[in-house]
């Protein structure tokens, strides 16, 4: 495996601020930026709950991770950051409708002040490469 880190960029997922990249593969993994539920084609948020952004971040992992060589099915780990936990159980209904059965991946849920441009619920995730 090549020691070299190769940018992910696909349209079928928010474009990323200048400063970051949607993902990167390096040595076998393919590492993906926190994910906010923004919609690609408009660049605003998806309306309604929680669970309706839940599924639109993971529509952009997934898009990110098929341009990368990989899929959901090949999360390692999972890193969530919700800005208020009373979400937490709408949050993981949209999680769990959105993993793949098999080996799940190790996860981590937080809650935070705060996210960027004012978003309830962001995800960043890990995976191997198929």
């Amino acid at each position: 495996m090549s020691g070299k880190k190769v940018p992910v960029l696909t349209q079928d997922a928010p474009v990323p601020m200048p400063i970051l990249s949607q993902g990167i593969v390096y040595k076998g993994v393919v590492y993906v930026s926190g994910s906010l539920g923004i919609i690609p084609s408009t660049g605003k948020f998806v309306d309604g709950t929680v669970a309706d952004r839940t599924d639109q971040i993971f529509r952009s992992i997934s898009a990110i991770l098929k341009t990368a060589g990989s899929s959901l099915n090949s999360l390692i780990k999972v890193n969530i950051f919700l800005t208020n936990m009373s979400e937490f159980s709408t949050m993981n209904e949209a999680y769990a409708k959105n993993m793949p059965s098999g080996v799940m991946p190790v996860r981590t849920c937080v809650a935070v002040k705060g996210l960027p441009f004012g978003s309830d619920v962001e995800i960043e995730c890990m995976a191997a490469l198929e």
